[in-house]
């Protein structure tokens, strides 16, 4: 961009209207700039300013002509075609070209700043230890290793490396707004950076910040927002007079209505509305949408927080030290009371007040309720849920983020490696229990939380037939009916099982991508060993290992076959093989009745209480229906009934195809 000496005659028409300039000499423009839409205008100190020869469409539709108004300029530079108006104080700022900024009282940079980037914040531990350091392309992933892998100093050192390297390159002295963006009728602006198409309207004030937004994915901050150092990744909104101190905000988050929130990170597509957050690890789709929830000291994903749920982490001897872990798919129930430190299993619902400390991590898909003043643990209650279903079908929809780099990696299975090994040892704790208590004991004890004895061995049963639809799932998706190379049993042995197979391996959910151990702690060798020299291969790698889950899940559950039947995939029978088919089938008919049943409890009579308030029975039927609809028309019911019918002609179909083969 070339730029020029604001000329004699330029110069005498800004003054007569009402601009002012300390030096003139060092105010530069550029060919297409237009002396008559600069009016009332002081400058000060080094300016540059671009053409200003069209009309700006605003966000309200009113059209005005580019140009600067009734504003002060200290160290700028103004794009192409920019509206700069009534702002009383804009200084060391880089504007790009169709940006606004109408109303503002104060847009400054003050010193060197890395704007937000390299800030770190107290996660998961208020009393500290485990500091996250935040910058604008941190995913759930790195920061789930940071947070978690402290006992490692050299990793938690060469990760620290190479995100400082990365603050430092943002550092600078002069702040930037990118390319349409709009910021309006705000107080206070101080270091803050301005991704591509950031909107800013009505907010109180911004300290210390990046807000990466994009073309693609642009960022809202609007209504009495105070936010004081932070991150706010691309597609996000918060508004609603939101409070953030020390946060950061992942993509595609919402944050408003009020909600407070301070030392804490909100991954992919989380929301928080009305309640508050201290020292949160919130992954990717947690939500939490009430005025009386507190979250503290916790680390979730796919959660869901009931009305006033609460966990105490302040024990009153050393400090608020204690943490807690709900893992994926967790759900809290309204008034809900956990005492950190507590870890609850993956799809488990906590319901009641729990004032003692337990791990559930083996006992998945549970429900924790609270039982005359004990901790009672339901093993596979919530397995057969209609609410767990549609959260694992709804969260992939519901994926707000709106460009190619999705930083956090996610994956969304259900029954995963990772679920199903903790339900295989589920299945191992609860044979142990049954078997270590006697027929006279009405509950068992286990890691601090009771099981109804009688109780178990549904338990063991569910979890079972869990195993059996994973298997047979992932079967399903790589038999070929149809195959012309197909033309043995033998051939499909080699189609399906070419691959070695391995069942040793531990899985990990880390914070919403599943990963094996071996190949974890492979990528974090790398690092320590300084085989990654920036955040960006960071990223390369761990995708590369998101890449690999869908092989990596397909040879865990041949080596799970192989453990159940004892024998190498490659010895699979004929009649082995065609009876997973059999039990995959009947248990997810099975799964799908049980969880049809507990959805048609929506629309029983006691769901009913409430309609028809002037009428007899026929009129609540009608009222009810009118709202709620039908049991046999509800899409949910319909589509699940369609995928029972599907199972069994796909079992059919593989049944005679396995029949047909020589």
């Amino acid at each position: 961009m070339s730029f020029r000496k604001v000329n004699v005659k330029e110069i005498d028409l800004l003054k007569t209207q009402g601009c002012t300039a300390e030096n003139w000499e060092t105010v530069f423009v550029k060919d297409g700039f237009n002396p008559e839409y600069i009016c009332n205008v002081i400058f000060k100190g080094n300016i540059l300013l671009g053409e200003n020869l069209k009309n700006v469409i605003l966000p309200n539709g009113i059209e005005k002509h580019s140009g600067i108004y009734n504003s002060y300029l200290q160290d700028c530079q103004i794009g192409d075609n920019c509206i700069v108006n009534n702002v009383a104080n804009l200084v060391r700022y880089k504007l790009d070209e169709n940006v606004i900024i109408e109303n503002c009282a104060v847009v400054i940079t003050e010193g060197e700043t890395t704007f937000g980037n390299g800030v770190k914040i107290s996660i998961l531990n208020e009393g500290g230890g485990r500091s996250l350091p935040i910058f604008d392309k941190l995913s759930a992933q790195i920061a789930y290793v940071i947070v978690n892998y402290r006992h490692d100093n050299d990793l938690i050192k060469k990760l620290s490396n190479l995100i400082s390297r990365y603050a430092e390159s943002k550092k600078s002295n002069q702040g930037s707004i990118k390319t349409g963006s709009v910021i309006q009728n705000t107080d206070f602006i101080k270091n803050v950076y301005f991704g591509e198409s950031t909107v800013v309207q009505n907010v109180t004030r911004l300290e210390e910040g990046s807000i990466a937004s994009t073309k693609e994915a642009p960022v809202y901050i609007g209504d009495s927002v105070i936010a004081h150092e932070f991150i706010i990744q691309s597609g996000s909104k918060i508004d609603g007079s939101a409070l953030i101190d020390r946060c950061f905000i992942g993509q595609g988050v919402k944050i408003g209505k009020q909600y407070s929130v301070e030392n804490s990170a909100f991954f992919a597509n989380s929301e928080g509305f009305h309640g508050e957050a201290c020292s949160v690890f919130a992954g990717p789709y947690t939500v939490t949408h009430h005025k009386s929830t507190l979250l503290i000291a916790a680390m979730v994903s796919f959660f869901n927080a009931g009305s006033g749920s609460n966990q105490s982490n302040h024990m009153y001897k050393l400090g608020p030290l204690h943490q807690g872990i709900l893992e994926r798919g967790s759900k809290t129930g309204s008034l809900s009371y956990i005492m950190w430190p507590c870890r609850v299993g993956c799809f488990t619902t906590v319901i009641g007040k729990h004032y003692v400390n337990f791990n559930t991590t083996d006992l998945p898909f549970s429900y924790i309720l609270e039982s005359g003043g004990k901790s009672l643990l339901m093993p596979s209650r919530n397995l057969y849920t209609v609410g767990t279903l549609r959260d694992s079908v709804k969260w992939l929809s519901r994926d707000h983020r709106n460009e190619q780099n999705k930083l956090d990696l996610i994956n969304f299975d259900l029954f995963s490696p990772y679920t199903i090994n903790k339900v295989i040892n589920g299945i191992e704790i609860l044979k142990d229990l049954y078997k270590q208590s006697s027929e006279n004991q009405d509950f068992v004890q286990y890691s601090g939380i009771y099981i109804k004895r009688s109780k178990i061995q549904s338990g063991i049963e569910n979890y079972e037939m869990a195993v059996k639809i994973y298997i047979g799932d992932e079967l399903v998706k790589h038999i070929e009916i149809g195959n012309n190379k197909v033309l043995s049993y033998s051939d499909l042995k080699k189609q399906l099982f070419s691959m070695n197979s391995t069942c040793n391996d531990d899985w990990s959910d880390i914070s919403g991508m599943i990963v094996t151990e071996t190949d974890l702690k492979s990528l974090l060798k790398q690092v320590r060993e300084d085989d990654v020299q920036s955040v960006d291969e960071l990223h390369v790698l761990l995708n590369n290992l998101y890449e690999k889950y869908t092989g990596q899940n397909w040879r865990w559950c041949c080596a799970l076959i192989e453990k159940r039947f004892n024998l190498n995939v490659a010895d699979l029978t004929r009649d082995s093989l065609t009876q997973i088919i059999k039990d995959w089938e009947a248990s997810s008919v099975k799964f799908n009745n049980m969880i049809l049943k507990d959805a048609s409890k929506e629309f029983n009579q006691i769901s009913r209480i409430g309609y028809g308030i002037d009428g007899d029975d026929e009129v609540v039927k009608a009222d009810f229906e009118a709202v709620r609809g039908s049991y046999e028309s509800n899409s949910f019911v319909v589509d699940l009934q369609k995928e029972t019918e599907e199972i069994s002609k796909t079992a059919s179909q593989i049944v005679d195809f396995l029949a047909g083969l020589k």
